[in-house]
C-alpha cells in the first residue's frame, strides 16, 4: 500500500517555545527540525514534509495570517501527491484560526490543528504526542470530508465545535456541547460520532478585519457600540445574555449600527446552547429580531467575528449576509 504524504505547517506557539535560561519565560524558537526528528521512530508509514509559515505567538496571528495560511493550504491540498495537512499552532487562537480555513477550504483531503500546552523545554512536553496523533488522523482515511479538524490530547474535535476550555490544562480543547467526534488511541484512529452536516464554504479573496466584539452584561450601555460605529467598524458581534437578551439600553446603539448598514450577529455569552427568540421584551431575542439583528447557530463570539469577516469580504448587503449564517 502506498504510504501517505503529510505536510506539516509550522506557525508558531508554544510547541515551538522553550524556557529561556534568564528570565526562565517561554520564547520562541525554530525546532521544527528536532520535533520531525523525535518523532520519525512513530510514523514510519508516512511520508512528511515540512513548511516554515511563521514563528508566532498565536495572540500575534491575524485575520490576514489566517487568510494566507488558508491559501497557502488550499494550494498544498491541490497538489494529488499530498494526501493531508497537519498545520502547528498556539492553542490561545487556535480554534480561531482552524474555524477560518474550515470556512475557507473546500477539500475533502484532511486538515488537522494541534499544539501543545507546555513547551519544548518543560517536563511533560505535550508536543510529540499531539504532533504523532494529528498526523495519524490526517493519514487516516476515515478523516476525509469531515472539515478541519482539531487534535489535542488524543481527542479529535471538530473546528466548528471545539474551544479552548481551560487556560492550564493538557485536555483544554473541548466540544463543550456534544464532546469529540474520535480519539487516537496508540497508533489507532477512531471516529465516535459524524461531523457537523452544517459547512458554508465562504472563500474571498479578502477578509475585511474591523469587526469587533461587545459583550453584554447588567446594565451595560451603548457607550462601546457608538464608539465603534463612530470609529469605522465595518461589523458587530453581540455576545449577549443568557439565550439572546440585551440590556434595554444597548438597544439604541443596535439600531443606529444597522441603519448604517453594519451586520450585528447576535452569539451568547454562555459557553453552551444557541440564541433563539424566545423573549419579546425591550432588547429581548425577538426584539432584537425584528430590528434586524442576525442570530447565529452554535458559535460563540470569536468564531462568529471570523465568519463575519469573511461574509464581508463577499458582501456588505445585510440580507446577502444573513444568509451565511
Amino acid at each position: 500500500m502506498k504510504k501517505k504524504t503529510i505536510i506539516v505547517i509550522f506557525t508558531g506557539g508554544t510547541i515551538s517555545m522553550e524556557r529561556n535560561e534568564l528570565t526562565n519565560k517561554n520564547q520562541i524558537i525554530n525546532n521544527q527540525k528536532e520535533l520531525v526528528e523525535n518523532i520519525s521512530n512513530e510514523i514510519k508509514h508516512v511520508t512528511l514534509k515540512t513548511h516554515l509559515f511563521s514563528l508566532k505567538p498565536s495572540p500575534s496571528m491575524t485575520p490576514s495570517d489566517m487568510l494566507e495560511l488558508a491559501k497557502l493550504t488550499n494550494s498544498m491540498l491541490k497538489d494529488p501527491e499530498n494526501d493531508g495537512v497537519v498545520i502547528t499552532h498556539g492553542t490561545d487562537t487556535l480554534e480561531e484560526t482552524a474555524y477560518f480555513l474550515d470556512l475557507y477550504l473546500s477539500s475533502s483531503k484532511p486538515v488537522v490543528f494541534t499544539g501543545s500546552m507546555r513547551s519544548y523545554s518543560e517536563l511533560g512536553f505535550d508536543g510529540l504526542s499531539n504532533l504523532v496523533s494529528s498526523i495519524l488522523v490526517a493519514a487516516h482515511d476515515d478523516s476525509r470530508d469531515k472539515g478541519v479538524l482539531v487534535c489535542l490530547n488524543d481527542e479529535i474535535n471538530t473546528a466548528s465545535e471545539v474551544t479552548k476550555s481551560h487556560t492550564l490544562s493538557l485536555d483544554t480543547f473541548k466540544s463543550l456541547e456534544f464532546g469529540p467526534i474520535g480519539i487516537v488511541e496508540q497508533e489507532n484512529v477512531i471516529y465516535t460520532r459524524k461531523a457537523p452536516d452544517f459547512r458554508k464554504i465562504i472563500n474571498p479573496e479578502n477578509v475585511v478585519q474591523e469587526v469587533e466584539i461587545v459583550q453584554a452584561a447588567a446594565g451595560t450601555s451603548s457607550y462601546i457600540l457608538n464608539f465603534l460605529i463612530d470609529n469605522g467598524t465595518k461589523g458587530i458581534v453581540l455576545e449577549a445574555l443568557g439565550r439572546g437578551n440585551v440590556p434595554p439600553m444597548m438597544v439604541p446603539g443596535i439600531k443606529r449600527a444597522i441603519k448604517q448598514n453594519i451586520p450585528v450577529i447576535l452569539t451568547s455569552r454562555c459557553p453552551k446552547g444557541r440564541v433563539l427568540d424566545n423573549y419579546g421584551y425591550e432588547g429581548g431575542g425577538h426584539h432584537l429580531r425584528t430590528l434586524g439583528v442576525i442570530f447565529t447557530d452554535n458559535l460563540n463570539a470569536q468564531k462568529a467575528r471570523i465568519r463575519l469577516m469573511l461574509a464581508l469580504g463577499v458582501t456588505q448587503n445585510l440580507n446577502e449576509i444573513e444568509t451565511f449564517f
